[in-house]
């Protein structure tokens, strides 16, 4: 699972990796989460463009916008034959742009019960990336008010975070975005792509339990407090914070 994620890096950079034309500005959030307006590239007929669907999402033919809440990922193993997500898997995929997730254990820190401990995941190098993710439309049936939704998919976890949790978003390379974001494409062709990230180009290491909460979502949270998970990990670079406020 993945229901809270980090995207500080600079606009420009951004632009660079996910090549779209829009300069919105983009807040540096150390902790982004569900229900929340996210960025995300899609490709449209004139080329790909940064748009800002809200978190968690939401079919066509729900009556309701509760169900995003219960959508914030999408299996990679399930995605053909889950009535939710099927169309949006055929035909509205994007890219998700991060620069780092979090998942949470259980640790014995000798009070008794189990402290929760936040680990940030990111790329060795620090860089921003893609998860892959799916994108939907929907319109309120009581008001006609139309939204758009997106969801995250995941696949089962890598070696370097298997010791946190079983599952792991998709984070798709460079070279994979053309062919995800390509509305041609099919069948086992992107199921292809639905795979663990490398498990030695991601670091994974503790940050503060401020991450825990919803309301805290400064870019210091990003920081670490303790070493990488594998100690023979490199340290990640450190990214350039982004600057502004949200368009």
């Amino acid at each position: 699972m993945c229901g809270r994620y980090s995207i500080t890096s600079p606009l420009e950079a951004l632009r660079r990796l996910f090549v779209f034309p829009e300069r919105p500005n983009l807040p540096p959030r150390g902790n982004v989460a569900p229900t929340q307006a996210v960025p995300a590239v899609r490709m449209e007929a004139d080329g790909r463009h940064l748009v800002m669907p809200r978190w968690g999402l939401v079919p066509g033919w729900a009556k309701d916008i509760g169900i995003g809440y219960k959508m914030i990922n999408a299996r990679s193993e399930t995605l053909s034959g889950n009535g939710a997500f099927r169309a949006a898997f055929h035909a509205r995929r994007c890219l998700i742009p991060a620069d780092g997730f979090y998942e949470w254990r259980g640790e014995d820190r000798g009070g008794g019960k189990p402290v929760k401990q936040p680990y940030r995941v990111t790329l060795a190098d620090g860089a921003p990336f893609a998860f892959a993710g799916l994108w939907e439309h929907w319109k309120n049936p009581e008001t006609g008010e139309p939204m758009e939704s997106c969801a995250i998919i995941t696949t089962e976890a890598n070696r370097a975070l298997a010791p946190v949790h079983h599952r792991m978003p998709v984070i798709l390379p460079t070279e994979a975005h053309a062919a995800w974001l390509d509305p041609a494409a099919r069948g086992d062709g992107l199921r292809a792509l639905l795979r663990p990230y490398p498990a030695d180009r991601v670091v994974v290491f503790p940050v503060s339990s401020a991450v825990n909460s919803v309301k805290n979502d400064a870019p210091g949270l990003t920081e670490r407090t303790g070493p990488n998970l594998d100690p023979g990990a490199p340290d990640p670079q450190p990214v350039e914070p982004a600057q502004g406020r949200l368009f």
